[in-house]
């Protein structure tokens, strides 16, 4: 991959990359489709990070269909498809990683606490192998994509990061590998999320800018699900990632609840 990407360079092409943990679906192939417009490679990984995964969550049953991804990716089209072992990524005894600080240890972070020194490692990794000019990024994962940004600026990488809107499902969830866990009974507990961040948009524009007033709605909204158990909510500078009160200014809800035994997160602007 090192190789094939130097002599793309050489020949003066550009190169766009999507990294990915497989299993996709139409919001991995939007981020491609707006790659393929980037660039004049487009390459696609699929791997399911090891080191993002702390011990009991859900890394031996993530679910993992290469062949399918396979033909997903030949109908963009995908030019290269890097499909890497672990043993490739992390060799023997790897030592190095790279630990975000003050973003990684709010909302997810709090949860999850390796889970974006594992994002981090693997994507700066990923960077280093593919080379690519610009890579894109799903807002679903707003945290990681903040994250992904200051680790470019931080450390120098010679990448332009996209970040490509939330695709949808046509009632309103957003789309993650992860829903194929949800039974169809807890739909409606899955729902509560998106909507809830819909009633936000509206209270804002509405004119209601108290931050905690809305959190308030949006708990007891997706509270109402017997099978929800609430992570966080919270409404954040889209920099900073710091709770603000008032939103005099565009901020960012975003949320991650357990629907069953399934964790799902969300995200929205509130623009006043």
């Amino acid at each position: 991959m090192q190789r094939r990407s130097q002599m793309l360079r050489q020949d003066g092409r550009s190169i766009a990359f999507v990294p990915t943990m497989g299993f996709l679906h139409e919001g991995h192939l939007s981020l491609m489709r707006e790659g393929r417009q980037l660039a004049d490679i487009l390459v696609v990984s699929i791997f399911v990070n090891p080191t993002q995964f702390a011990p009991g969550e859900d890394f031996a049953t993530y679910p993992r269909d290469m062949e399918k991804d396979r033909l997903l990716t030949e109908k963009v089209p995908v030019d290269i498809l890097f499909t890497p072992d672990e043993q490739a990524i992390y060799a023997d005894g790897c030592q190095t990683f790279v630990t975000p600080q003050a973003l990684a240890k709010r909302m997810c972070g709090l949860s999850r606490p390796i889970f974006f020194q594992g994002v981090a490692t693997v994507v700066a990794k990923l960077f280093h192998i593919v080379n690519p000019h610009t890579a894109v990024f799903g807002e679903k994962d707003f945290q990681q994509l903040t994250i992904i940004r200051r680790m470019v600026k931080d450390l120098n990488f010679d990448v332009n990061i996209v970040g490509a809107a939330t695709v949808r499902e046509p009632d309103g969830l957003a789309m993650s590998s992860r829903n194929a866990y949800l039974k169809p009974e807890q739909r409606p507990a899955a729902l509560s999320l998106s909507q809830s961040l819909r009633e936000a948009q509206a209270q804002v524009a509405a004119g209601l800018i108290q931050a905690e007033q809305i959190v308030a709605g949006a708990r007891a909204r997706i509270g109402a699900h017997p099978e929800t158990a609430i992570d966080y909510i919270v409404i954040v500078d889209p920099e900073t990632l710091k709770e603000v009160a008032v939103i005099d200014r565009p901020a960012r809800m975003a949320m991650a609840v357990g629907v069953g035994t399934t964790r799902l997160i969300d995200n929205m602007p509130l623009v006043p």
